[in-house]
């Protein structure tokens, strides 16, 4: 892992192509070039927005989801279960397949069900061919792939709540809400703050796998991201120097926001 990682700095301050032994040492041309491009700024707005959506509503719904099956008397709990992890397991590309003929501007299913309030002559919305939009249906899908791995994960930290803990909460008045927020959150927060940063570092990774097989970073650059653009600089423009600075980047970008995310979160460890 550390030489791979050392050359990826060590190769960004070279201009080649990364087919031949021709290699110029340039400096920190790269990034000079990288941080005065606007195709950069684009990607990295982004990104951010997809991490920010994605972060928010599936560690929502992943709590709400797993608070309701662990402490709710459900009938069919398991085959719930089982049917929220299923999206985890698939591949990218299925579910990109699958999110694409959904939101097909012409026989989708998302469009289908529109039309019974809309009307049938309505103007179709292209979900993948709107610029103002794509970026939501890609983090969609996102979220649906997401979910059922987080809810699993909380849920196993919520079986070691104390129900005596609920028991006593319920004497002395507090709803649901109440002791979700008062009791539930607290005691599971270290596995929170831990998948949360696991979560944001995963969510960089798998936007290139989406982007890359449902809109290509189309349309005109909506929802390209940091690694579609490099492995475009790197692999497509032969530009492999250029490349690693964007590598370089996203890697110090990484970093920097696990960090802050990780003082931010910092909480006194509760015991029971």
């Amino acid at each position: 892992m550390i030489i791979p990682t050392v050359n990826v700095f060590r190769m960004s301050l070279y201009k080649w192509g990364g087919y031949t032994d021709d290699k110029t040492f340039v400096g920190f041309q790269n990034f000079s070039k990288l941080f005065q491009s606007d195709k950069f700024y684009q990607t990295f707005q982004n990104s951010v927005l997809l991490i920010v959506i994605v972060t928010v509503v599936t560690f929502a719904l992943a709590l709400i989801f797993a608070s309701i099956l662990s402490r709710e008397q459900l009938k069919g709990q398991n085959l719930l279960r089982i049917i929220f992890y299923i999206p985890n397991i698939l591949s990218v590309v299925v579910i990109s397949a699958i999110f694409s003929a959904i939101f097909d501007p012409n026989s989708g299913l998302l469009n289908s069900i529109l039309n019974l309030f809309r009307g049938s002559g309505a103007e179709p919305i292209l979900w993948l061919g709107d610029q103002k939009i794509v970026i939501f249906s890609l983090g969609g899908a996102m979220i649906w792939q997401a979910i059922g791995y987080y809810m699993v994960m909380y849920m196993a930290s919520m079986a070691n709540v104390p129900e005596s803990l609920y028991e006593s909460a319920e004497l002395e008045g507090a709803g649901r809400s109440t002791q979700f927020f008062s009791i539930t959150i607290p005691l599971i927060w270290t596995n929170i703050r831990t998948t949360l940063t696991f979560f944001i570092i995963s969510t960089i990774n798998m936007s290139f796998l989406f982007v890359m097989a449902m809109t290509s970073g189309g349309p005109d650059g909506a929802t390209e991201v940091f690694l579609s653009y490099m492995y475009k600089e790197a692999y497509t423009n032969s530009s492999y120097g250029y490349g690693m600075a964007i590598g370089v980047v996203v890697f110090l970008f990484s970093f920097a926001l696990a960090a802050i995310l990780n003082a931010v979160t910092k909480r006194e460890h509760l015991e029971y």
